[in-house]
């Protein structure tokens, strides 16, 4: 085959894989309805908030629903407010209405650390948290983050309501908890005792602004001791994970600049890194363990 038609060949297969699947499309009216159609359409069924994991693979044609169910105007899922001692956010908050929420970053600074990092300025104004968690990127943000904060994720289907620890929730490489016949309702969040920090710091992409690594760190001091040390990665590993040994290294420890060292170095042991061409398996321990530095350092301030 001569060069000019491998030209026109390559050219109409790379235009055939961007244009989606033909499927029908149902703007959802309530949560309830949405649940309703999912049940109705089965494993047919994929749910559309704000689109920038679904659409793009759609394009590709590596995600080939027949039916499409919108939730992203639905103001029952976008909300962020506190309810005693606790802050809830609705699955449909955007990145945008969390980085700029009062309520978000008195609870804990790292979540509007964490929105403000995601993507550009379309992305974090359509981009939903629930979407987010939903679609468990193991480069994404936000499993960090609801890992550190200790979340409580609510879902809702058919058989009713029930809610899932943050720990609980990420089962692996983009899997979750979160049955295909559910919708992610909102997420709640503790209010941390006093003398509590946060932060969350990440190495990214330029690009995609992913984390290749990213750390979140929640950190209690009282008398001058770590009482409680959460911390929670993405990015290093096929999924999000906490980890147990840096935190077990500083708790019941001053949080001395030594110690905080000592405790970032043993971030990544006993887990398997991601190597790719962004960052090596070598390299992305280091970052990790460079970034659980930072991450508890600003915590602690």
């Amino acid at each position: 085959m001569a060069g000019d038609e491998l030209l026109i060949l390559f050219n109409y297969l790379n235009c055939k894989t961007m244009i989606p699947n033909k499927f029908d499309y149902h703007r959802a009216s309530s949560v309830d309805e949405a649940i309703s159609l999912m049940a109705q359409h089965g494993m047919d069924a994929k749910l559309l908030a704000g689109g920038h994991s679904l659409l793009p693979a759609m394009k590709l044609r590596l995600n080939q629903p027949g039916v499409l169910i919108d939730i992203g105007r639905l103001d029952e899922l976008r909300y962020i407010k506190k309810e005693g001692n606790e802050l809830v956010i609705g699955a449909g908050a955007t990145h945008d209405d969390i980085a700029h929420s009062a309520a978000a970053r008195s609870t804990f600074s790292m979540l509007s650390e964490a929105a403000d990092l995601i993507g550009d300025v379309q992305v974090r104004n359509k981009g939903t948290i629930g979407g987010s968690l939903a679609h468990a990127d193991p480069a994404a943000d936000w499993p960090a983050v609801m890992l550190a904060a200790n979340a409580q994720i609510e879902l809702r289907g058919p058989n009713g309501a029930r809610t899932v620890a943050a720990a609980d929730f990420f089962t692996g490489f983009f899997m979750t908890a979160l049955e295909d016949n559910e919708i992610i309702t909102a997420i709640r969040i503790a209010e941390p005792p006093k003398g509590t920090g946060s932060s969350y710091q990440k190495f990214m992409q330029p690009a995609s602004r992913f984390a290749i690594v990213g750390c979140a760190a929640a950190v209690t001091v009282d008398g001058g001791v770590c009482q409680k040390v959460s911390i929670g990665f993405t990015g290093l590993a096929d999924g999000a994970f906490r980890a147990s040994n840096v935190e077990a290294a500083l708790t019941g420890k001053k949080p001395t600049e030594e110690n905080i060292a000592a405790a970032a170095q043993l971030a990544g042991e006993g887990v398997m890194p991601m190597s790719d061409h962004f960052a090596s398996e070598e390299y992305r321990l280091h970052l990790a363990r460079v970034y659980a530095a930072r991450a508890l350092t600003a915590a602690v301030r």
